[in-house]
């Protein structure tokens, strides 16, 4: 089970090496009083190891291609200074999540010399095992129960020595879901922890045994489908019952980039358009975590380089997102009706005229209300009506303050890709 903490908070994901100009671990310190600002409580930091020189891609390489499980990347500082982050961090409130990439490691990783059993070979050369075509990493061996114990050992060591509060593992899916029970048990005897997984729970039900939270691919993907292809509105909806009926049910998080989106893929901009911000108001209303990653915050409009240095930069709607997300946040953070995997909490959806163009749904907990509206067409000067026995009352703009009586029949008028949220 999650720890409570983690239902009413926002990750935010930081690519430090493209953070700041110096890439440091002291340098992203003076970030975090406008961070927390900002309101996002979980930082998850991608890979602090240190990486793989032999077959290293582009100059800097692949956080991904590990050369050793328990030390910090020069590039990023020492010990010492995670240990002060870590202390300052939570200091100021924050929790600390690491990104563990358990399937696999770089060409020079101190095991390959070391314990070369550890690893899978390729039958054909006798070589180590290249992960799913990416020359710069070789998998690992999870049959050998002392590879097993090894990665155990080295997850504890960021937990006893950083007081870390959980991780984002890595390709969840290409590790063995037993691996991840047996570890997250052991782990639990240090403190509780939050188990992230990369992995959507409607592919892999299973792996739900093991993690708090998953992906949400299958969501990302039609959310693109609809926008670029305009699929109906009701794929969207048959999407999100699937995940209300998941086996194994972890909680979902939401989101509309991350760092292989922006860089693979581009940014959330360049897939979702002009509905980018609705898609970022739903991640963060909805049941479940939402998701930010680097740079989202100050309008970013760059896919930025995954093997070499390449900073975020500013976009020209910087203030107005600060506020955007700042806003959302908070009211993500305190509003008890926008509580996570709560069972007090339920999520209606709402009907409206314009049952083809809208969305609007309704959080509740109690008397506690939140009332999303979506405009999920490019249609200006949208009317529709509100037509749900389930709106009654005074509700407050969340971004304006202005106050509201709605009632069944309210008329609405929207412009394209607007979207509007109130709290009751």
């Amino acid at each position: 089970m999650a720890p409570d903490w983690v239902k009413q908070t926002t990750i935010y994901e930081v690519n430090l090496r493209q953070y700041t100009a110096d890439g440091t671990i002291l340098a992203f310190m003076q970030e975090l009083p406008r961070l927390h600002e900002l309101g996002v409580e979980t930082l998850w930091f991608m890979p602090l190891t240190p990486i793989a020189k032999q077959n290293r891609k582009g100059g800097l390489g692949s956080y991904y291609a590990c050369s050793d499980y328990v030390s910090i990347n020069p590039e990023f500082g020492t010990e010492a200074d995670f240990k002060q982050l870590v202390a300052k961090a939570h200091e100021m409130g924050f929790k600390i999540i690491i990104d563990w990439v358990a399937n696999h490691t770089g060409w020079d990783h101190q095991w390959t010399k070391q314990f070369p059993e550890y690893y899978l070979k390729d039958t054909a050369t006798g070589t180590f095992k290249i992960a799913s075509g990416m020359g710069d990493i070789i998998e690992l061996d999870f049959s050998n129960p002392a590879l097993r114990r090894a990665m155990i050992d080295a997850m504890k060591f960021w937990v006893t020595n950083f007081d870390i509060d959980g991780f984002r593992c890595d390709l969840a899916f290409w590790v063995e879901v037993e691996f991840w029970k047996e570890a997250r048990a052991e782990l639990a005897q240090l403190k509780p922890l939050f188990w992230f997984g990369e992995y959507d729970q409607l592919e892999r039900p299973e792996y739900g045994q093991a993690f708090d939270a998953s992906y949400t691919w299958t969501w990302m993907h039609r959310a693109k489908d609809f926008y670029q292809q305009q699929w109906p509105i009701d794929s969207l909806y048959a999407v999100l019952n699937e995940y209300d009926k998941a086996e194994n049910p972890t909680l979902n998080v939401w989101f509309t980039t991350n760092h292989d989106e922006n860089s693979w893929h581009g940014t959330e901009y360049q897939k979702y358009g002009e509905m980018a911000p609705a898609l970022a108001v739903f991640s963060l209303t909805w049941n479940g975590v939402p998701l930010i990653y680097s740079g989202q915050e100050i309008g970013n409009r760059k896919p930025v380089l995954f093997f070499d240095k390449d900073l975020f930069e500013k976009g020209p709607d910087a203030e107005y997102l600060k506020l955007f997300y700042s806003t959302l946040i908070q009211l993500k953070k305190k509003h008890p009706a926008l509580r996570t995997g709560d069972p007090s909490c339920r999520t209606y959806r709402i009907k409206t005229t314009a049952p083809d163009q809208v969305v609007a749904y309704l959080r509740k907990q109690g008397e506690k209300e939140v009332l999303v509206i979506l405009n999920l067409s490019g249609q200006n000067d949208l009317h529709f009506d509100l037509i749900d026995p389930l709106i009654d009352g005074m509700y407050q703009n969340t971004f304006s303050g202005a106050a509201n009586e709605f009632k069944p029949g309210t008329p609405f008028e929207m412009q394209a890709w607007e979207y509007l949220v109130y709290n009751k």
